[in-house]
């Protein structure tokens, strides 16, 4: 009988002491919630990040970009949105067509107010802004998307995205005269003769 008690006594005050041990390191150890949840995916901006567009023009950008480079960077796209003829909302819009079409005007499909708020349509400024980081286009959104942080990626996806059924022309890319560059005179007109 007193081996019964004495164990009983021992299990008892471990479990005294593990649950002291546990009150102690919480306080030591902070167990708060971290302030971005998931874990972050290569090549996207962080949410919270700058929506402001990179310095080069998305002209520039575009004028150098490849539509078979997009699809693949838009393959990361499909799990909510597609871009076929006729293919059905997912979780996202189909975006077939959507260069050119207004915001937030794909039929069957439920937008946020933060969406529907933004006036005009899509055009190669605007949908770079968004892809850059919706969040901070229009605060509120249901996209939950960090957005695309490499400028020449977000240029490619805008390609491909162009080429399944909008097909708009480019903007023309203006280039920039080199840093500390003066402009170049006017050439001489020819002699007369």
């Amino acid at each position: 009988m007193a081996d019964n008690n004495t164990i009983a006594g021992w299990v008892l005050f471990s479990g005294i002491a593990a649950l002291g041990l546990t009150l102690v390191s919480g306080e030591y150890f902070h167990a708060e919630r971290p302030e971005k949840m998931g874990y972050p995916i290569a090549g996207v901006v962080q949410e919270g990040g700058s929506a402001a567009v990179a310095a080069t023009p998305i002209a520039v950008l575009l004028a150098k970009g490849d539509a078979t480079k997009g699809a693949q960077v838009f393959a990361k796209c499909t799990a909510c949105h597609n871009a076929a003829a006729g293919g059905p909302a997912g979780v996202g819009p189909n975006l077939y067509h959507v260069l050119g079409r207004p915001i937030a005007s794909a039929p069957g499909f439920a937008y946020s107010d933060a969406l529907k708020g933004i006036k005009g349509s899509w055009d190669f400024d605007k949908i770079n802004t968004w892809l850059t980081g919706p969040g901070a286009m229009a605060p509120g959104t249901k996209m939950t998307f960090a957005g695309i942080e490499n400028e020449q990626d977000r240029a490619n996806v805008i390609l491909y995205l162009n080429a399944q059924g909008s097909n708009l022309p480019l903007p023309k890319a203006e280039a920039a005269p080199a840093a500390g560059a003066k402009a170049a005179a006017p050439a001489p007109a020819p002699a007369k003769s």
